[in-house]
């Protein structure tokens, strides 16, 4: 299917975000059709966390609008845009901790329970019935991303690797319809890098997910990506298919610093 014959999930126009004198982004604008897998690459300080951070809620945008699912999200408060439908894991790790992996995973489908916080505290049937379903819902996540024998184990016991798919498998517990993956293969080895490349290509078939995805491994996004966005200095230099950002001039000269 044609990016035109797509509907549109995310559309951001001209978003800029300033930090006093700085600004980070400026007038960015990107649009994500639903079912799509997308690129966003630059080098370091290029601002794709940042725009990240302005599409889940963590900053508003200084000037701009970000559209979610034909409803503006700007400035909206981080748990307001999840429930919208827009999930992320970052680029250094965030998980409970102190808690199970199962534990981890569960937290997230909390917030479609349909046993309310009057039946748990009470102890009624449908709270214990809501909990049962809430577990096995969490325990068919980890059971896709090869943690389930894992589940009783405390999350920082975890091999670097594999909290990083707890935390893609947290990221999806929510039920989003957007999934921001904040480089998810650093710190993994090639083998790593590859069974994460085919996960994603997996769980976006799956899921039906659409997909944004900060990457500096460039074998990762090339081999997963529909289409890349790149940015440089906070600004959007290019988009295009791998093919075309591989040998885009200014995509060249911003990673090596020369002309092609």
């Amino acid at each position: 299917m044609t990016q035109s014959a797509k509907a549109v999930l995310l559309d951001v126009k001209e978003a800029s975000r300033s930090f006093g004198g700085l600004k980070a982004l400026s007038e960015v604008s990107l649009h994500i059709g639903k079912g799509e897998l997308i690129g966003l690459i630059g080098p370091n300080g290029a601002g794709k966390t940042t725009l990240f951070n302005l599409l889940t809620g963590v900053y508003p945008p200084s000037t701009g609008s970000i559209i979610l699912n034909n409803e503006s999200i700007g400035g909206m408060k981080p748990y307001k845009i999840n429930h919208k439908g827009a999930a992320r894991t970052f680029q250094n790790i965030r998980l409970f901790t102190s808690m199970t992996v199962l534990e981890n995973v569960k937290i997230a489908f909390h917030q479609h329970a349909r046993h309310s916080l009057f039946t748990s505290m009470l102890r009624l049937p449908k709270h214990f019935r809501g909990e049962d379903e809430i577990t096995q819902k969490a325990m068919d996540i980890l059971k896709i991303f090869n943690l389930a024998d894992q589940c009783g184990e405390v999350a920082s016991n975890l091999s670097y690797g594999n909290q990083r798919r707890l935390e893609i498998a947290r990221a999806l517990a929510a039920g989003p319809r957007l999934l921001l993956l904040d480089e998810p293969a650093a710190g993994m080895n090639p083998n790593e890098t590859r069974d994460l490349m085919n996960l994603i290509a997996w769980i976006r078939k799956e899921f039906d997910l659409t997909i944004l995805l900060i990457e500096h491994d460039m074998s990762l996004v090339m081999g997963v990506c529909d289409r890349i966005y790149v940015l440089d200095r906070g600004m959007l230099i290019a988009n295009g298919t791998p093919s075309e950002i591989r040998s885009n001039p200014k995509v060249i000269e911003a990673y090596l610093g020369q002309e092609a």
